[in-house]
């Protein structure tokens, strides 16, 4: 099979050391960046045409990040790679220890539809800095970023990188391939199957997957502020953000001023008829559309162009589908509370989330959140802004993925550290061999 064929390619031409050198890393990221900036508005009118949107927000959530990170990589990417000194023990006198990083070599990146040039390149651009070769399986749910992505991309030898189109059959069958790394960003249920499919040839794998994001807003909360951030990470790309809050607890002092804030906020980001907005995105096919009206039927909606408006669904039953599953689209399940240990509870007895919303001037308050509850990442007063920096690791945990990445992490992500340790030849312990008389006492000092 053709990718088969490339597979062997890039695993031959990760064998001849080439990507392992600071120039050819380099210079394949300065190609890349290149070759993003001269085709920006081929992307533009991609990402316009899959999911509705506007080059302002495509710029912000998509281009801009991609290449933010090039730029990081290549301002610290010689640093990364020096050798890494470290201790050795008194058992080891005389002999010199460190670690290298070194690339795992043809690594397999499958990305997602929600935001697919992002989530296709910054990992991408982790394994190339990595020195790793690279096989792109975009997203067929966006099939003009995808089909932009294989023409742009292609610019590059296969050896180094390849982009292949196709459906879930195709994916799997990449993953059967002899890869030596993988990264996986999508659902959980799809995760699975990648990581079945990868447990059988022992390959090391990276899940970024999803989950249901909690959001807290305490009563000492600036609730007019905490109202326009939170409908930005929720209503940004139509909902379709798998770090956006996914299901809100409000104090119950506060909770109907928040609500009525929240819907201000709203219209102040998409007006009154936020359908006919053209800022305002839609959801990427008639599945996931009919999907989410099946959560929420009184929301407005366009059949035609498949949007659904913001939408607020008050206090619906903790067990109903809408609360067991990710919604991933335009709907906030809102909820009152008086006691945040119950609301803890709540979060702690349900799959670990892949981020974690918290809206509070109270730092003891801040302390007891981050202490008993786990997640992928938590953002205090804010929302999405954790994932836009590459000071910070971005992934899951548990059931919303394993592994992370982003700048350094990136770099460590697809990279094997690998332990090296030189012995002196004029030093050597005879007690170390069994012949010593005086094994046994000088082991049990040294071991003490």
């Amino acid at each position: 099979m053709e990718y088969a064929e490339i597979v062997r390619r890039q695993k031959s031409y990760f064998a001849g050391n080439t990507t392992k050198t600071l120039a050819h890393r380099l210079e394949t990221l300065r190609l890349l960046e290149g070759l993003l900036r001269e085709n920006e508005g081929l992307f533009l009118d991609a990402l316009e045409a899959d999911l509705g949107k506007s080059a302002d927000e495509a710029f912000m959530t998509e281009i801009g990040i991609v290449y933010e990170e090039i730029q990081f990589m290549k301002r610290h990417l010689k640093q990364w790679m020096k050798a890494k000194k470290v201790k050795t023990a008194m058992t080891h006198l005389g002999s010199k220890g460190w670690t290298i990083l070194e690339p795992y070599g043809a690594v397999l990146v499958i990305a997602p539809w929600n935001y697919p040039f992002q989530l296709a390149l910054t990992p991408l651009i982790g394994a190339i800095a990595s020195g790793n070769t690279v096989v792109l399986k975009p997203s067929e749910l966006a099939p003009k970023t995808a089909d932009a992505l294989f023409q742009v991309l292609s610019q590059f030898r296969e050896e180094i990188i390849a982009v292949v189109l196709g459906d879930a059959f195709l994916t799997t069958q990449l993953v059967r391939q002899p890869f030596d790394y993988c990264f996986f960003t999508g659902s959980s249920c799809v995760g699975k199957l990648v990581m079945q499919e990868a447990a059988k040839q022992l390959m090391p794998v990276t899940l970024e997957l999803g989950g249901k994001s909690p959001l807290i807003v305490t009563k000492d909360a600036d609730l007019k502020l905490a109202a326009k951030r939170v409908a930005f990470g929720k209503w940004i790309n139509a909902g379709q953000t798998c770090i956006a809050p996914d299901y809100a607890f409000a104090q119950e002092d506060v909770y109907q001023e928040f609500k009525d804030e929240l819907a201000q906020a709203i219209r102040e980001l998409y007006g009154e008829k936020p359908l006919e907005n053209e800022k305002y995105g839609r959801i990427v096919n008639r599945a996931h559309f009919d999907r989410l009206i099946g959560y929420a039927a009184d929301a407005q909606k366009d059949e035609e162009t498949l949007k659904i408006a913001p939408f607020l669904l008050e206090k619906p039953d903790l067990d109903s589908a809408v609360m067991q599953e990710e919604i991933f689209g335009p709907i906030l399940p809102l909820y009152p509370y008086r006691n945040l240990e119950e609301v803890l509870d709540f979060i702690k007895m349900r799959p670990k989330p892949l981020a974690l919303y918290l809206f509070t001037k109270n730092r003891d308050l801040e302390r007891k959140v981050l202490f008993e509850t786990s997640s992928g990442s938590v953002c205090i007063n804010d929302t999405l802004m954790q994932i836009s920096t590459p000071y910070l690791p971005f992934g899951g945990v548990g059931a919303s993925g394993m592994g992370s990445y982003h700048g350094y992490q990136s770099f460590r992500t697809f990279s094997h550290q690998k332990s090296v340790l030189r012995q002196p030849n004029w030093l050597d312990f005879s007690f170390r061999y069994p012949q010593s008389k005086w094994r046994g006492k000088i082991l049990r000092l040294l071991f003490k």
